[in-house]
């Protein structure tokens, strides 16, 4: 592959992208002399041409979800339908500003409120929140919610349950909240631990944080017993949404037991995602949780909508504005584009093609969770790295000589040599059979080659541990 010179090493002095007519206005320095710049900004010197074929160029490097087959575990990689973004980029959502008067974003409005209750009809909650713009303020926002509902009933309540399992953000939000969290031992079927969880469940327990189906693929069948004990105690059940694709038209947290829980609509609704944004992370609760939750509230009276800022028990303001708003939008014209049947088909599929895709790979890895899954599955390469020293990164390198980005791999961390994989419902049994028989064709090369990998990328084999401890994140002349 040919080598990219950077954007500065192709500036030649004079070149322009543009040019722009002589002033015929007179001129007015509204800057004070000691904030004016000094020198030139440094910027690079190009034309037009040169700047968009070296940005396309860039482009054509990467792998993403509309050239590859992208399986990350617990991401949700879906296609996204062309349509989202065409309605999201609709003058009267794109050209409108949050600080306008509510009388002149009344569609803006309206979008808001339709979505509020399509969530709450897929999930089986009372209410909804679209402020938080990711799944891990989701999460801090509902602790948030049922930190304040203990505090008003004078419980002080100092842990939380989490399973040993879960997504890292669990523990971490938790922990953020100021909470002790304590780890929930895991069954070699992938299921919660009863007889670690029962005990645990005390009057100092404020929540349990738990993803259905878990993380490694698995549906808890338990879920309404463990309901029924946490709520003895007065402590909540918090639901992951993380894993919702897998059961979102089909089953709901609300009627498992659940008290509140987050969407990752830039994951279960279709919408672009990765590289730390956009997101869009709202949160549900039931009944009991609604006096707590953030500020402002969409309400609709006699047809007029409006933003509620007088609830004297909210937690408050999560975020500027109300919440990611494009991606809100883009979220809600994929739930209208398929109804409450389309969800239940997109479940479906998803669970249908994470098993299929588990019955080709299962003979040539090892699957500790059995022959069955839910919407994802993990396989284990400890026998291969025993025996060949090919660990999970290696294989991982090497797919993306062959087109495809990795799985997650190294998660969960109770799975050694853990890949990931989520197939989702988007992908055709063609792009599986091919994803397999690249897998099964890597397992079968001389371990020497998979250490190298990637070879056939515009950059190799990077130093991990050294790119993280001393990042360089920008052009020095």
């Amino acid at each position: 592959m040919s080598v990219e010179k950077l954007i500065f090493e192709k500036s030649s002095a004079g070149r322009r992208a543009a040019t722009f007519p002589v002033l015929d206005v007179p001129a007015i320095d509204f800057l004070p002399k000691e904030s004016r710049r000094a020198s030139a900004l440094g910027l690079p010197e190009v034309s037009e041409q040169d700047l968009v074929r070296h940005y396309t160029r860039l482009s054509q490097r990467n792998i993403g979800i509309d050239t590859q087959f992208y399986p990350l575990g617990s991401c949700t990689m879906k296609y996204n339908p062309k349509v989202n973004e065409d309605m999201a980029a609709r003058d009267g959502f794109r050209n409108i500003h949050p600080y306008q008067p509510d009388s002149t974003v009344q569609g803006a409005l309206e979008v808001l409120y339709d979505m509020e209750h399509w969530l709450a009809e897929v999930s089986g909650m009372d209410a909804i929140t679209l402020q938080p713009t990711a799944g891990a303020q989701g999460e801090l926002t509902a602790l948030l919610v049922a930190k304040a509902y203990h505090d008003s009933k004078g419980r002080k309540p100092r842990k939380v349950l989490v399973p040993d399992s879960s997504h890292g953000t669990n523990p971490a939000s938790a922990s953020y909240c100021g909470y002790i969290v304590e780890t929930v031992k895991s069954l070699p079927d992938g299921t919660v631990d009863l007889e670690d969880l029962k005990p645990r469940i005390t009057e100092d327990v404020a929540c349990l944080m738990m993803t259905n189906p878990n993380t490694v693929g698995i549906f808890e069948k338990d879920i309404p017993t463990i309901a029924t004990w946490l709520h003895a105690v007065d402590a909540q059940l918090y639901y992951d949404g993380a894993n919702l694709n897998a059961i979102c038209g089909v089953a709901r947290p609300g009627d498992m037991g659940c008290d509140m829980m987050h969407f990752n609509v830039h994951k279960t609704f279709s919408t672009p995602h990765g590289g730390g944004g956009p997101g869009s992370g709202p949160i549900g609760v039931k009944k009991h949780l609604l006096p707590f939750m953030p500020v402002p509230r969409v309400t609709r009276q006699d047809g007029h909508y409006a933003l509620d800022y007088s609830q004297p028990q909210s937690i408050g303001r999560i975020r500027t504005f109300y919440g990611n708003f494009g991606i809100i939008v883009r979220g809600l014209v994929y739930l209208k584009s398929f109804g409450g049947d389309g969800m239940a088909e997109i479940g479906k599929q998803a669970v249908l093609n994470a098993n299929y895709l588990l019955a080709l790979l299962k003979d040539t890895f090892h699957s500790p969770y059995g022959d069955r899954c839910m919407h994802e599955f993990v396989l284990s390469l400890t026998d291969f790295k025993k025996k060949n020293d090919v660990s999970a990164l290696d294989v991982a390198k090497r797919l993306a000589d062959y087109g495809y980005h990795a799985p997650t791999v190294y998660f969960p961390l109770i799975v050694p040599e853990a890949i990931m994989i989520e197939p989702v419902e988007t992908e055709s049994k063609e792009t599986l059979d091919a994803f397999a028989e690249t897998l099964k064709k890597i397992m079968l090369e001389d371990p020497a080659v998979l250490h190298a990998a990637p070879v056939n990328t515009p950059v190799g084999r990077l130093d991990e541990v050294g790119a993280a401890r001393n990042p360089i994140v920008r052009w020095q002349p």
